[in-house]
């Protein structure tokens, strides 16, 4: 009998180990419709930086989900950072590469004006799995980019894939038709309460608000969850810089009528 136990003993530890593997890899629900993914690291310094520390370098950071035969869903990942850390969005960066040397050489442009500056560039970007389930895959995409003036800037930015339509979730695929108007009308409610505005209250007003036209909108940046849709404003969007981000949240109970049947949230409806 006393040599059971360490045979069960081993056993154990080895179910163990296999169940926690790496972290860096796997999925984020126990649907076995999920998807695999590994998360990569992108780094890239400017190679002016000999050998100093990061953090006396310009340099590109980018953790990112690879997801393992879904190219359209990795390509559009890396879109949506680029799109948003790009120092020039104008430019067609198509890869984290690309990010980096067009990123890097705006730095040696300022250093050619300003030699003397101590200051060093950063892009410091995360991709983030939040939620998978078997129709619905949520992830966050969040980082710091500095590249010049007073103070750096934060970024947050939503993604949700459709797993079955390999294809992003838009509102027009969850809302019913004709949707903006009466949508923009619940989150404006809900905004007012928020923030404690009367209903004739300016949305622009130059110091406060900055809603274009004084008229509210939602905006392209929004996380489906179980509860309902959370829509987030980043800096600068609405609000001067100093009062940060904003999120908005809209409950399905309060936006029931407006979805359409069959679409990737109504797994949430009840």
């Amino acid at each position: 009998m006393t040599g059971i136990y360490p045979a069960i003993y081993l056993a154990i530890c080895i179910l163990f180990f296999a169940a926690c593997g790496d972290k860096k890899a796997g999925n984020t629900s126990g649907s076995t419709d999920t998807v695999v993914y590994t998360y990569q690291n992108f780094k890239q310094r400017d190679t002016t930086c000999g050998n100093n520390p990061d953090s006396a370098c310009t340099i590109v950071k980018v953790t990112y989900p690879e997801f393992k035969g879904m190219d359209v869903l990795n390509d559009s990942i890396a879109r949506k950072v680029i799109g948003y850390f790009a120092v020039k969005p104008n430019r067609s960066d198509s890869s984290y590469d690309q990010l980096a040397a067009n990123f890097i050489s705006v730095y040696h442009n300022f250093k050619k004006v300003q030699p003397k500056s101590t200051l060093y560039y950063l892009i410091d970007a995360k991709a983030k799995v939040l939620k998978q389930d078997s129709a619905l895959l949520t992830l966050k995409i969040s980082g710091y980019t500095y590249h010049g003036g007073g103070h750096g800037v934060e970024y947050t930015a939503y993604m949700n894939w459709d797993t079955k339509a390999n294809k992003p979730v838009s509102l027009s695929d969850i809302f019913a038709k004709n949707y903006a108007d009466s949508l923009n009308k619940i989150g404006e409610q809900i905004f007012r309460k928020n923030e404690k505005l009367a209903d004739t209250a300016r949305l622009y007003n130059g110091r406060t608000y900055f809603f274009r036209d004084n008229k509210f909108a939602l905006p392209d940046n929004y996380i489906i969850g179980e509860k309902g849709i959370t829509f987030l404003y980043n800096v600068y969007t609405i609000k001067p810089y100093a009062a940060g981000k904003t999120e908005l949240f809209i409950p399905y109970k309060d936006i029931k009528h407006l979805l359409r049947p069959n679409s990737v949230v109504n797994q949430y409806m009840k």
